[in-house]
């Protein structure tokens, strides 16, 4: 989104179309960066009728013909899908995959320990961005929840990833919302795993919509949250946000916000003194005894309600 507001800022009248997934296009709800957008409907394309509906969709696609094409995803998919719009010139990262350079007729020179923020920022400077300290990131307000009411103040928890070892325990989990106790800890995510919940607990897994989940992460006194696209959309609405870090490195893909914070192997730091650290391969998940360090840094922030007592 940054890299995109960007790309706008710099050409005022340009005509923007975004090929994006149907379960990720409500984020771009009411976004003026964007003219267009270009469904595609990844999970049409199984079964017998697939190559006809890939086909079909293809030729929709050829019908935009851009001047200039940007591939931030840097994949085999999305270079061909760059390709098929019919656009003069394709774009993207140096470091990309699959094969996918092969497509591009420019490429931004990134590093591999860059912030996905940053790289995708050098793309857009490609096309005439410029690059100052402000950035936009147009997050949509999102939806009320029916039947949840903002008070008492809360945390958000979302404990779930879809990497190996980056989602919490059942038991840390569990013990989060103890000692938050009475303050309610509302559990957000997708998950198939069964939650033990305690009374302080709002156990939301699975019922949210993306923009309902967006309002409750704005409303919030304090997000808690693993290295997730749910805390990337925290990072870009609030610095209340600790990102919890296993095997990935924050460097890269933690929030994009010096005033948010990040838990890895065991240590809390703020996400503007990480370059004053030293970079650590690998990680370990938390434990039950690293709850009292995240309690000591939220509790402030999230005092407890006189009227809970």
């Amino acid at each position: 989104m940054p890299a995109v507001a960007a790309i706008r800022d710099a050409h005022p009248h340009a005509q923007i179309t975004w090929v994006i997934n149907p379960e990720w296009a409500p984020l771009l709800r009411g976004n003026q960066d964007v003219n267009h957008v270009h469904i595609f409907p990844r999970g049409d394309f199984t079964g017998l009728g697939a190559p006809a509906g890939f086909f079909s969709w293809l030729k929709l696609t050829k019908k935009i013909q851009p001047d200039v094409a940007l591939d931030f995803q840097g994949l085999l998919r999305s270079a061909i899908i760059a390709r098929a719009s019919g656009a003069k010139e394709i774009l993207g990262l140096s470091d990309a995959r699959e094969g996918s350079r092969f497509f591009y007729h420019r490429r931004a020179q990134v590093g591999r320990h860059e912030h996905a923020v940053e790289r995708y920022l050098k793309l857009a400077e490609l096309v005439g961005a410029k690059i100052g300290e402000g950035l936009r990131c147009p997050v949509p307000s999102g939806d009320p929840l029916p039947r949840f009411d903002d008070y008492p103040p809360f945390i958000v928890l979302h404990p779930f990833a879809r990497g190996s070892g980056k989602s919490l325990s059942n038991k840390v989990i569990l013990e989060i919302c103890r000692a938050f106790a009475p303050t309610r800890v509302v559990i957000i995510g997708k998950s198939k795993r069964k939650i033990d919940i305690v009374e302080n607990c709002v156990e939301l897994t699975n019922q949210t919509t993306l923009l309902q989940m967006i309002r409750l992460i704005r409303t919030a006194s304090f997000i808690i949250s693993v290295d997730s696209g749910p805390m990337h959309v925290a990072a870009a609405v609030t610095d209340k946000l600790l990102s919890i870090h296993t095997w990935t490195d924050p460097r890269r893909v933690g929030p994009y916000n010096p005033d948010a914070w990040i838990w890895k192997n065991g240590e809390i730091i703020r996400v503007g003194e990480l370059d004053k650290t030293k970079r650590k391969r690998g990680g370990r998940r938390l434990k039950l005894k690293d709850v009292p360090a995240i309690v000591d840094l939220v509790r402030p922030h999230v005092p407890v309600d006189p009227m809970l007592v």
